[in-house]
C-alpha cells in the first residue's frame, strides 16, 4: 500500500503484549496506528535504542516506544506521558531528536 509521498508504507505488527495494553488502557487501535505512522514528534530513547513517538490520544499526550524494520513497525508499549517529562528528557539526553 502506497503512503503519503508515494512511499510504501509499513506493516504494523501488534504484539500480544500490545494489544493488551491498549485494551487495559482503553486506548483506540486506529488512533494509536495514526500517531505511528503520522507523527512527526519522534526521538531515539539513548537508554534502550529504541524509537519512540509521541502523539495525542484524546486528552492525553502518549509516548509509544516501537521498533522499525525496512518493512515493519513494532509498537513496545504505550504510556501517558506530559511535556515535562519529555523535555526534561531531552535536556538530559535521555531522548534524541
Amino acid at each position: 500500500m502506497l503512503g503519503p509521498g508515494g512511499m510504501v508504507e509499513q506493516t504494523i505488527v501488534w504484539t500480544d503484549y500490545m494489544r493488551y495494553r491498549l485494551k487495559l488502557r482503553r486506548y483506540e487501535l486506529a488512533t494509536v496506528e495514526h500517531i505511528l505512522r503520522y507523527s512527526a514528534e519522534r526521538y531515539v530513547d539513548t537508554a534502550t535504542g529504541r524509537l519512540a513517538v509521541i502523539g495525542r490520544h484524546e486528552e492525553l499526550l502518549v509516548m509509544i516506544p516501537y521498533e522499525r524494520t525496512e518493512n515493519t513497525l513494532t509498537p513496545v508499549t504505550i504510556h501517558s506521558t506530559n511535556r515535562q517529562q519529555i523535555n526534561s528528557r531531552v535536556k538530559s539526553g535521555r531522548l534524541k531528536v
